[in-house]
């Protein structure tokens, strides 16, 4: 069932961009994702909130290098995506679903990253297999979730919950949705914070 799930998503995906050709994702891909039950909405204990500064960060990245906090301060208002793991349903559909947003986060300057607790050579091998994603993917594989603590959104299972927070160039968190695990979350919603945050002053 989940199989022919994620392929319907990703047969979408291609009729959305049929020009994005470094963006189509491995015939393959549907056959790779793991089946996932339904699980608990949420599982952990927010640790920071809106108008609180956003907790430092360091992480690896896909591709080599490294995406710190400091990358985007005074530059780029930053939206951080955070999944629970790589080749599950939810996140092999979440994920490529901003390469057709790509002009959202232009359009309100901001960047975004993808963080996940896997570690890099998985993360490598599910981007690569979903076509590519325009945006940085990083780990907070090691010190295990990390930033996840620190923020607290790290799951009882070592996963990291489903969350977007939105950055100012400031460094200050202007919008968190720790998301019900086993949904997408609502684009629009994102739009209205990124919107919000390029409008402010």
């Amino acid at each position: 069932m989940y199989a022919s799930w994620i392929g319907a998503a990703l047969a979408v995906l291609l009729l959305a961009c049929p020009a994005s050709a470094s963006h189509t994702p491995s015939e393959s891909l549907a056959e790779n994702i793991c089946p996932v039950g339904p699980l608990p909405a949420t599982d952990s204990t927010l640790a920071v909130a809106v108008g609180e500064a956003m907790p430092d960060f360091d992480l690896p990245a896909v591709g080599g290098g490294h995406v710190r906090l400091a990358d985007f301060l005074g530059k780029k208002n930053l939206v951080l995506s955070f999944i629970p793991a790589a080749w599950t349903p939810v996140c092999s559909g979440q994920w490529p679903g901003y390469n057709i947003a790509k002009e959202v986060f232009e359009a309100n300057d901001a960047a975004l990253v993808g963080v996940s607790a896997d570690n890099i050579p998985t993360l490598y091998a599910w981007t690569r297999q979903m076509g590519g994603l325009w945006f940085p993917v990083a780990s907070d594989f090691w010190p295990h979730g990390a930033l996840a603590r620190k923020l607290g959104i790290l799951r009882g299972d070592g996963t990291i919950e489903r969350a977007l927070f939105v950055v100012d160039k400031k460094g200050v968190i202007r919008f968190i949705d720790v998301h019900d695990i086993n949904t997408r979350p609502d684009m629009g919603e994102l739009v209205k914070a990124m919107e919000a945050v390029h409008a402010a002053p």
